[in-house]
């Protein structure tokens, strides 16, 4: 395959996981408290799952132990700052949520860019298995990413829309890791690391405790294990 061709795989695979996601997170358009908080923690859960038990792995194996955690801590920190800043300038709880999450997820999606296209430079085998994986793995960052929105009332086109750009990294990881087939592992690493720092904060100081508000009982927790639980499956079948 020529590069064209690949970018434009790269490109629709990530767009198809994660608008699928998007789409299946505003399917209800009047949902109710109980609703959000259990799909909002099910989201949670799924970021969470994913990065212990998919995104540090993969960092701490391409890397090694320690920079992985100093760089996930800076990826902490970063956003902290963020959302202090935020937290001043924005009213809207689920907006920043959301804000917050397709940060953690556009810088999570360049390096799956350059899986991709690592793969197509190996072979288009290998690089079509690589983006069958990344498409459904990419399913439950749309839903993440729709969740907030949907509950701070934003109109559907908007929700896909933001959806659409937070996707949009993959294409130029994509064209990266295609044309640069040996780029260092320390900057994988470093991406990785930090995306994971960025999405345990997004998750444990923000996803959860909105589902908790939202729905005091115990469907957000629920929902919370349920997410758990399915990306632990993802993870490991995929």
């Amino acid at each position: 395959m020529n590069l064209i061709d690949i970018v434009i795989v790269g490109s629709f695979v990530s767009l198809v996981g994660t608008m699928v996601g998007a789409s299946l997170g505003v399917i209800i358009r009047e949902p109710s408290d109980k609703f959000l908080g259990f799909i909002i923690g099910f989201a949670g859960g799924i970021m969470l799952s994913v990065v212990v038990f998919d995104l540090i792995p993969q960092s701490v194996e391409k890397w090694n132990f320690g920079l992985t955690v100093i760089f996930a801590v800076l990826g902490i920190a970063v956003i902290s700052i963020i959302d202090a800043k935020v937290n001043i300038n924005s009213s809207n709880k689920h907006m920043k949520m959301a804000f917050m999450a397709s940060l953690g997820l556009m810088i999570h999606n360049f390096p799956e860019g350059i899986i991709m296209g690592f793969g197509f430079a190996g072979g288009s085998t290998l690089g079509l298995k690589m983006s069958i994986i990344i498409a459904i793995h990419d399913i439950p960052e749309g839903i993440a990413v729709s969740a907030p929105l949907m509950a701070s009332k934003v109109k559907i086109p908007k929700i896909l829309f933001y959806a659409f750009i937070t996707a949009s990294p993959t294409v130029l990881g994509t064209f990266s890791g295609t044309y640069i087939a040996n780029i260092s592992q320390d900057v994988l690493g470093a991406c990785l690391s930090m995306a994971s720092g960025i999405m345990l904060y997004v998750v444990c100081g923000e996803m959860i405790p909105e589902s908790s508000k939202l729905w005091e009982g115990i469907t957000s927790t629920f929902g919370t294990l349920c997410g758990i639980i399915l990306g632990l499956v993802i993870v490991w079948v995929l």
